[in-house]
């Protein structure tokens, strides 16, 4: 058993001072110093310095590792520029990109007190990364494949990389499934992906209207995407409409990634099926994307979280970063209330979604935890200063262990 003493703790819509908390794997007990050590005197005790914050460890459900090797490589700006600059260096960036390049990536993660991620992978070069990482990590394994013809081919290759995930036993390592998109997955393929996922009772992700693009193809067929699937796959027309590619998740909750380009009965459709948008904000900036309406994913009751997407459409791999843009990237709504909001998607929502138990510092959630040093007394909006000032990441907990500080 342990003990941490902080000035405030954040947990993370309550700001708590003069508090305590007991802890093993998992929160037991918040409390005042003394009652905690009357209750558990064997206890080893650490009293944090004067004007420390001890919150939820923050929770990234979206990353690409296997990009991790890019700087300078990719073209941003719009996004068929950006996809057609990934798949001429992709070789290139996949083989300069080694193990010690993607554990560089998650230690990036650890730094900004991430201590859970969902890793996205289309390969399954990142899963020797991802298993002996520090965090926590769901691990989506991805099936990508819009002809018909390779279907049976492509599921096998996507088999055998979730079995080798599924074979990591550490604590803390989930293997998961995702679907690329509507326009890059053929619906025989998902349907096979999505049974998978609800038989074997694991998440399930995937991209959804990212771009323009993606829109004006699914919907006519047309646009940027006609000369693109034409030339790479002699394919004129979209496997999927946006309709039937949102159906076959029906009873199967998912992450969608992206989702700025969703018209309303999309969204009411994500509603319905209880799905969770996950917005990247300095990702649809980069890729000329545009801003999601967050507004209305409030409006249609979506639960919607915050993550950085890989560094192949990012220059960090840092939520409060991640965070500060979509403060200033939605003008139009509150700035308190976002914060807060950007906080808690981040912690608490960011749980839910991944049907974890973590998020909140409170008795029985595990026990992930950051520590953040503080230059000031804090009062109603500390949310908004945690995005804008940047405060060090002293300490971070995983499980209970101290893994950072």
């Amino acid at each position: 058993m342990k003990i941490i003493r902080s000035d405030y703790i954040l947990t993370p819509d309550t700001l708590l001072e003069g508090q305590a908390v007991a802890f093993d794997t998992a929160i037991r007990e918040i409390a005042p110093l003394d009652t905690l050590k009357s209750r558990y005197p064997d206890a080893e005790v650490t009293e944090l310095p004067e004007r420390s914050l001890l919150m939820p460890g923050l929770i990234n459900p979206h990353i690409h590792l296997e990009f991790s090797g890019n700087r300078t490589t990719l073209r941003y700006g719009a996004f068929l520029p950006w996809l057609h600059s990934v798949i001429a260096n992709r070789e290139e960036l996949i083989n300069n990109c080694s193990l010690e390049c993607m554990k560089a990536a998650t230690q990036m993660m650890l730094r900004s007190g991430i201590t859970t991620f969902g890793a996205v992978s289309s390969h399954g070069m990142d899963l020797e990364a991802a298993a002996e990482a520090p965090q926590n990590v769901v691990f989506f394994n991805e099936v990508i494949g819009s002809q018909a013809a390779m279907a049976d081919a492509l599921y096998g290759d996507f088999l055998q990389r979730l079995s080798a995930s599924e074979a990591v036993t550490r604590p803390g390592f989930i293997p998961a499934i995702a679907v690329h998109s509507p326009y890059s997955v053929h619906p025989a393929l998902i349907r096979r992906a999505v049974a998978l996922a609800a038989e074997r009772g694991l998440p399930l992700s995937a991209h959804f209207m990212e771009s323009p693009e993606e829109r004006q193809w699914l919907d006519a067929n047309a646009g940027e995407f006609k000369p693109f699937f034409n030339d790479f796959l002699k394919q004129t027309s979209a496997v999927n409409t946006a309709g039937e590619f949102l159906a076959l998740f029906d009873g199967h909750p998912t992450l969608m990634t992206h989702v700025v380009h969703a018209n309303d009965g999309e969204l009411r459709h994500l509603a319905q099926g209880g799905h969770t948008v996950i917005h990247c904000p300095i990702s649809n900036r980069l890729l000329g994307n545009g801003a999601i309406d967050l507004d209305a994913l409030e409006r249609h009751g979506i639960n919607w979280v915050c993550g950085t997407d890989g560094l192949s459409s990012n220059y960090r791999l840092d939520l409060f970063e991640e965070m500060k843009i979509a403060l200033f990237m939605h003008s139009e709504t509150p700035l308190l209330p976002l914060a807060r909001s950007l906080i808690e998607s981040v912690t608490r929502r960011a749980a839910s979604a991944l049907g974890l138990n973590k998020g909140s510092i409170e008795a029985g959630k595990d026990a992930d935890m950051i520590v953040l040093q503080l230059d000031h007394e804090p009062d109603e909006q500390l949310p908004l200063h945690l995005l804008l000032h940047g405060y060090p990441v002293d300490a971070v907990y995983i499980g209970g262990a101290l893994v950072n500080g």
